[in-house]
């Protein structure tokens, strides 16, 4: 019982009793069970009812209910209902072990038809509130499952539950699960805007505080009691806000609002004159932008969200958005629908099935429909998937990553080069297809295969990832060169019975003539019977006879291609820094910043300041450890005449040719060519090219990287 005092201290004794109850069942059913850090599994259902009591608010009964699922679910033979536990928990603990049992083989992982699924498993509509309670706690412990399995629920958790915890109203938990899908999905550009968000939070602290001073007398005056708090942007909005603008981190203006949350009854009339009132203050002091003013409260949406947001500028032309509530509506805000459970309780009956009802007509509206309560909710949308990638699975519900556009060949080669050269179609979703078609997200794809089936050069328009290409022309090679020495074998026997020769001079001008690139090529048409040997013979006689045109070989022109070795330097004299004067300057290794880039100063004991890309692994450790010693820096306006060293990494297809097509690129530039390094990885069918450059600007290596990521072999390129 003290377990659960410490737990759950806001539940009165007859709802720790019931906790109590249901978390003995469950220590007992799972105590054999560790997770993937050694400690007791047990440690999940904790952290999964803590998430629903402290950050959503709901009673003793689904805190109960998530003890008890855990429990049957790996104990199916307990009887909930034995044990004396009410209907309520029984419903709910029956539909959190149906959605348990969903795999993503059982349905296409659409967002909308998959939550169709789960709603009609949810009887008790806060079953679906509390399977998003335990999906935050798995992302927040992402790190415990295998790679495999975590990238299958990064997948569905921006698929399905942001979405879902969207339509609910429940916003901290969606940009929570957003912040940890955008950390993994793209780790470089969510380091770049956290530690952008990280080095201004300075600023936007001192901004809240100009704002506040000269409206503070006018509020005391009045007897407005109230709290401010910074909202920020979570990084994934920023970034799509980024994306959709066209613009830097610093063109996105609404990075953060300043909030009044006025403590007062809970009186609409009352909360209504406060906030107009707060509102009046605030445009008298700031000019306003009434284009961007919302009234939510006067008309407040489907869900019941009440707030007032304008746009201001300060005295220093900075653009604000100020939002305007109450405690309560601030609650409802943060919590959305489930928020009635810390003001009501269970009590009231009308107030429950009003909530539960709220929760059904979120749950069954389509997203980003006239019924969705949630369609306007914040001026956030509900994220698509920043990614290039399709995610399909394997019948036994295996997940696997390929290139958008991929088909079910490529599907194939994916799962193993054997099948994927046996390939004869496949079943996408129960349905038979052909080899071509293309696979989206959420498909569950079975390979249909034939003993007799070899690949055609026909297949390498149909696939689109480098490893299926690459097997195939390995195949098809093997082909050939089996084709031709059957071929030459035949040629060899024909000539000595015709008593003739046949010299390289003779082969140039056949090989020409029949428009062959190659030896083999020719060879192998002689084996498959695609020329005759009587017709070889016949040009055989006309060449040697003088009576056909004389065919030769032109002289290929043998280009050498230099490695031109700039000196370069890491003359810093292009940063300024503030109040850094006499200080020496160094680019730092780990992130090999170059002009242009968003920077940041790091004062180190004994080598000056260190220069570090916004984007650097350590800025963040840098930032948490030692934010007295982030110096801000800028670039002057005009670069010197240094070079800057980085690194890139390229992975491409096994093709010889994109190695030279890589350097040509390089030298087309202002750009030189100081380290290049190839590792063969033969089991994907790609290299893995590492070099280093030295360039003059970051706009010189944006045209660098953009022209090698436009060639056809290349699949990732990025900086190191």
């Amino acid at each position: 019982m003290e377990h659960i005092d410490r737990l759950f201290p806001r539940f009165d004794s007859a709802g720790k009793d019931l906790i109590s109850k249901a978390y003995k069942i469950a220590a007992e059913a799972l105590a054999d069970l560790k997770r993937g850090n050694g400690h007791q599994f047990i440690e999940h259902p904790d952290a999964v009812a803590r998430i629903a009591d402290e950050e959503i608010g709901l009673p003793a009964e689904c805190i109960a209910a998530v003890y008890l699922h855990e429990a049957s679910r790996f104990r199916p033979e307990i009887d909930i209902a034995a044990y004396g536990f009410g209907k309520d928990i029984c419903t709910m603990v029956d539909g959190l072990n149906k959605i348990s049992t969903i795999k993503p083989k059982d349905t296409k992982l659409e967002a909308e038809n998959y939550k169709r699924l789960i709603v009609s498993y949810s009887k008790d509509p806060r079953v679906t509130v509390l399977k998003i309670a335990d999906r935050l706690e798995v992302m927040r412990s992402l790190d415990l499952f295998p790679k495999a399995s975590r990238e299958r629920k990064v997948l569905e958790t921006m698929m399905l539950y942001i979405p879902l915890a969207h339509q609910l109203g429940l916003y901290n938990i969606k940009s929570e699960l957003e912040d940890i899908y955008f950390r993994y999905a793209d780790p470089e550009q969510y380091r770049t805007i956290t530690n952008k968000l990280k080095s201004s939070e300075k600023d936007r602290q001192k901004l809240m505080t100009q704002f506040i001073e000269p409206l503070k007398q006018k509020l005391s005056d009045e007897g407005i009691n109230y709290k401010l708090k910074v909202r920020t942007k979570t990084a994934l909005s920023i970034y799509k806000k980024m994306q959709k603008q066209k613009v830097p981190f610093e063109g996105v203006f609404d990075v953060f609002a300043i909030r009044f949350i006025i403590d007062c009854e809970e009186e609409r009339a009352v909360e209504h004159a406060l906030c107009w009132k707060v509102f009046s203050y605030v445009t008298e002091e700031y000019e306003s932008d009434t284009k961007r003013l919302r009234d939510w409260i006067s008309n407040p949406k489907p869900n019941g969200y009440e707030s007032l947001h304008i746009t201001v500028k300060n005295k220093e032309g900075s653009y604000l958005e100020v939002q305007i509530r109450t405690k309560r509506m601030d609650d409802m805000a943060e919590s959305g629908l489930a928020s009635h459970w810390s003001y009501k309780g269970i009590k009231h009956e009308a107030t429950l099935d009003k909530w539960l009802t709220a929760v059904r007509k979120a749950l069954e509206s389509p997203l980003g429909s006239e019924g969705d309560p949630m369609a306007s909710y914040y001026e956030d949308e509900v994220h698509e998937i920043p990614t290039k990638d399709v995610f399909v699975f394997t019948p036994s519900g295996e997940l696997r990553k390929l290139p958008s556009g991929a088909t079910v060949l490529d599907f194939a080669f994916d799962i193993h080069t054997n099948l994927g050269v046996r390939c004869t179609g496949g079943k996408i979703n129960g349905k038979a297809v052909r080899i071509n078609e293309r696979l989206n997200t959420g498909d569950v794809v079975e390979i249909m295969s034939g003993k007799n089936q070899k690949p055609s050069a026909d297949w390498l328009n149909i696939v689109v990832t480098s490893k299926a290409k690459t097997k195939i022309r390995q195949k098809l090679s093997e082909a050939e060169f089996k084709k031709a020495a059957d071929g030459k074998e035949i040629l060899s026997r024909r000539l000595k019975n015709w008593k003739m020769e046949l010299d390289d001079e003779t082969m140039a001008a056949i090989l020409k003539r029949l428009q062959f690139k190659t030896i083999n090529a020719f060879y192998a048409a002689i084996g498959d019977e695609t020329i005759g040997v009587a017709d070889i013979k016949t040009l055989i006689t006309e060449i040697t006879s003088g009576n056909a045109e004389q065919a030769a070989t032109p002289d290929q022109d043998k280009k050498t291609r230099s490695l031109v070795q700039e000196k370069g330097t890491d003359d810093i004299l292009v940063i300024d820094a503030k109040n850094v004067r006499g200080l020496d300057y160094r680019m730092a290794k780990c992130c090999n910043p170059v002009f242009g880039d968003d920077v940041f100063g790091f004062v180190t004991r004994t080598e000056g300041i260190k220069i570090h890309r916004m984007s650097c692994p350590n800025a963040g450790r840098l930032m948490d450890m030692y934010p007295y010693r982030i110096q801000k820096v800028k670039w002057s306006s005009t670069p010197g005449s240094g070079n800057f060293q980085t690194g890139l990494r390229v992975i491409a297809a096994l093709e010889p040719s994109v190695i030279n097509e890589i350097m040509d690129i390089v030298n087309s530039f202002r750009a030189s060519l100081r380290m290049f390094n190839v590792t063969e990885n033969d089991r994907q069918g790609t290299y893995d090219i590492t070099m280093k450059i030295a360039v003059p600007n970051n706009l010189e290596l944006d045209k660098v990287t953009s022209q090698i990521r436009n060639l056809r072999n290349v699949i990732k390129i990025s900086r190191i």
